[in-house]
């Protein structure tokens, strides 16, 4: 009966047939709106160093993005339901943290770690953190309907508190393969976390553009009591985004942790700056239902090949947090006069 009322609504509500094709093809420009500004940089970057369009530098610009990459995915997915996620950095690095914590064996790291886990559940463990997570944010959000920026904030102060407690501010090394694996070893002469990043967008492209899950998020975050109306469970589909981008995000965090071969206790400290600015830049809406997983993509693979371009210059690297902040304020500008929209 709820597909049948969604079926109904939607019709009813339906623009015509000309005007659904010119807002597809406006939003197919769109998602390619930052494919110029890629190439100018490529340009620039052969100009600044002919390295820079080397294959050894393109891989190692895409191995540098793979792990943030699939973080910058996962808080699409929130931001298109018209919430956001800023626990993530913290789960990006609680995730592989506790793994670690329970699976090393502290005679080889000093007394560090516990070594009450065998070695062949660090994967599942990981993932496991992810999933506890984003299922507390959703029980906060959804189920007590608190503000998802103030409980996720308070997250992110609590599982980096966390993950520096159970580490004592130390760094977890003497990792088992098992963790270092997806992160340190090639598949076809590219890293798997290439691969791996790759295959969730891709995957993600195919969901939110293709399916009535994908659709029941635009819906969500464009009008969240209309898609109510329309029959979409949308408690369970917020629920189950904040889980999925959550496990995303400790997924993330176990790539970049194999391909340290460590955890530190600050890892992703500021990372979510940087997911913004991608995703925003992007053109993610950060009111909702709006915005692209290409899009979000283009916008973390333009922030990485400028700081490649500011790297072989010999720029110093403490200028990418100001690249990162002035990137997300001319985007929203950018954002502001294209669309209309006060940004809220």
């Amino acid at each position: 009966m709820s597909d049948t009322l969604l079926d109904t609504t939607a019709s009813s509500a339906a623009p015509p047939p000309a005007t659904r094709r010119r807002t597809i093809a406006i939003a197919r420009l769109r998602d390619l709106a930052l494919v110029p500004a890629i190439v100018a940089v490529a340009i620039v970057g052969f100009i600044v160093n002919p390295v820079f369009l080397q294959s050894d530098n393109i891989i190692n610009v895409l191995q540098s993005m793979s792990e943030i990459s699939i973080v910058v995915l996962a808080e699409t997915l929130v931001l298109i339901t018209g919430k956001m996620d800023l626990s993530l950095e913290s789960t990006f690095g609680l995730a592989p943290g506790i793994a670690a914590w329970l699976i090393v064996d502290p005679a080889l790291t000093h007394g560090l770690g516990l070594n009450v886990l065998p070695d062949a559940l660090s994967i599942p463990m990981v993932l496991l953190v992810g999933a506890l997570v984003g299922a507390f944010n959703g029980l906060l959000i959804v189920r007590f309907g608190l503000n998802g920026f103030i409980v996720t904030l308070g997250m992110l102060i609590v599982l980096r508190g966390l993950l520096t407690g159970v580490s004592g501010g130390k760094t977890f090394f003497a990792l088992p393969e098992s963790m270092r694996y997806l992160g340190s070893t090639s598949w076809l002469g590219v890293p798997a976390s290439i691969w791996i990043s790759l295959l969730l967008f891709a995957v993600a492209v195919v969901v939110l553009g293709f399916t009535r899950a994908g659709r029941a998020l635009y819906a969500i975050g464009g009008n969240i009591d209309a898609a109510r109306a329309a029959g979409i469970r949308t408690d369970r589909v917020l629920w189950l985004t904040l889980i999925i981008a959550s496990m995303l995000a400790a997924l993330a965090g176990l790539l970049i942790s194999g391909r340290l071969a460590a955890v530190p206790a600050a890892q992703g400290d500021g990372a979510i700056f940087q997911v913004f600015a991608a995703a925003v830049i992007g053109g993610v809406s950060l009111n909702g239902g709006k915005g692209t997983v290409f899009g979000a993509f283009t916008g973390i693979l333009l922030l990485f090949m400028i700081i490649n371009v500011l790297t072989l210059a010999g720029v110093p690297a403490q200028w990418t947090n100001f690249l990162n902040g002035t990137v997300i304020l001319v985007a929203l500008v950018v954002s502001r006069i294209t669309g209309g929209k006060v940004q809220t």
